[in-house]
């Protein structure tokens, strides 16, 4: 088996495009194996500044068919072309896809350096694929141990001990925008009922804004308060709240987004201005609100360039745990491609040893002496085994299990057959009817 990553982020391309390639990441992992044989496993990762897709495919071989095949799938979703949606994507094979997605689990990758949420987002997406039964043995250990190594980077490094997220960059934007800075006084709408709305309002009531109201356009701002406080707004009440907000943040990214000329007509009587923070990867904002008199709009664009580097020191120590994660990770999986072949090994040897004891047994029956031969030839068999098993492991730790499996085939003529795809997770405990892209 062969894990692969397709990665457009936004240190690659730009966000618009990142937003257009994932319309439709929903399908995409389903679409795939159904679609491929090539693919036989896929977990779809679509945040705000990135689209990765990670999968496994049963040889080296089949990589580049299931990539076309994958980059055909988002060519149809999305809308864009083939040519376009390819280039987009570079292609990780081999200890690469650990590598990047380690990195991109403990921060190291986001647009806010050491943020603290695209962890969750890493969970979320292995929990989302073996609920859809698109998740792999080898991908399921794959987000798992990237899970791990976001945890111990941050509980042995500085980096994102301040908290520092897309969210918490965005609200330090918007004090230093404000007259007035006090969050208490301030009347905020948010747009959205997803993780990053649920962030948003953690974050909101930790600088104490006490006055919050929730839209969503699709109708589960109700759900969404009753759980987390603040208001809940409809299409009839969602206009006066904008006219009366001191800020509103978009975090749904959804079809419905506000318009500069409608903003324009709601807030024609007010005397405030607004800060408008569309952290929705789609836009739930026209771009055109931030020329509206009295408004000012910040975007991902802004938080990225507005985020503070973290220090050197806690950079150098958080990618060596990564790396090393990554090591060490790579070398037990290639230790796992070993096991089959030593199965088969095992297997033809005891079938020899059998073999032997049947003849045995068919010239002197069950006595004692039979039973002598027998655990004589075991114990011989075992010590015999122990030296390849051995070398296997080596072999496979670095990177030779290949020639370890055609000797094995040139010798003594076993055929290894590779374990057949893994049982995906049909069932998850977690609820993901309800969900709203960030």
């Amino acid at each position: 088996m062969v894990l692969f990553s397709l990665v457009a982020t936004h240190a690659d391309i730009d966000l618009e495009t990142v937003a257009q390639l994932s319309n439709g990441s929903s399908e995409i992992a389903t679409s795939a194996l159904s679609g491929s044989p090539a693919v036989t496993g896929a977990v779809v990762l679509a945040t705000c500044n990135r689209y990765e897709i990670y999968g496994e495919a049963a040889h080296p071989d089949d990589v580049e068919a299931a990539r076309a095949a994958l980059v055909a799938q988002i060519s149809q979703a999305s809308g864009l072309t083939e040519p376009l949606v390819s280039r987009s994507f570079s292609t990780r094979t081999g200890p690469e896809v650990s590598q990047h997605l380690f990195a991109v689990s403990a921060g190291l990758d986001s647009a806010v350096v050491g943020e603290r949420e695209i962890a969750g987002q890493v969970r979320r997406a292995l929990i989302t694929a073996q609920h859809e039964g698109t998740a792999s043995s080898g991908l399921v250990r794959l987000f798992q141990a990237a899970s791990k190594t976001a945890k111990d980077v941050g509980a042995q490094t500085a980096l994102g001990s301040r908290g520092l997220s897309i969210v918490s960059v965005a609200l330090d934007l918007a004090t230093d925008l404000s007259e007035n800075p006090d969050w208490s006084a301030k009347k905020v709408v948010v747009f959205g009922t997803g993780a990053y709305a649920g962030a948003t309002m953690a974050l909101l009531r930790e600088r104490g804004c006490t006055d919050i109201s929730v839209f969503s356009s699709s109708g589960r701002a109700e759900g969404f308060v009753a759980t987390r406080g603040g208001t809940a707004l409809d299409a009839d009440s969602l206009r006066p709240a904008v006219a009366a907000a001191d800020v509103m943040i978009g975090c749904s990214g959804s079809d419905t987004r506000v318009e500069a000329d409608e903003l324009a007509e709601v807030r024609a009587e007010s005397p405030q201005p607004l800060i408008a923070i569309d952290l929705a990867l789609t836009h739930d904002f026209d771009p055109a609100v931030g020329e509206l008199d009295g408004v000012e709009l910040l975007t991902l664009e802004s938080v990225r360039l507005a985020a503070p580097q973290e220090q050197a020191e806690s950079l150098a120590q958080a990618s060596g745990i990564v790396t090393g994660a990554a090591k060490a990770f790579e070398q037990e999986r290639e230790a796992r491609s070993v096991d089959s072949a030593i199965v088969a090994l095992r297997r033809h040897t005891m079938s020899v040893l059998d073999s032997e004891m049947e003849k045995v047994r068919a010239r002197h029956g069950c006595t004692a002496a039979a039973e002598e031969v027998e655990f004589a030839l075991r114990r011989m068999v075992k010590q015999l085994l122990h030296v390849p098993t051995v070398r296997a492991r080596e072999l496979a730790a670095n990177g030779q299990q290949d020639e370890y499996v055609a000797a094995l085939e040139a010798l003594y003529g076993i055929t290894v057959e590779q374990p057949a795809t893994a049982a995906r997770q049909a069932e998850c405990p977690v609820d993901h009817q309800g969900r709203e892209t960030a």
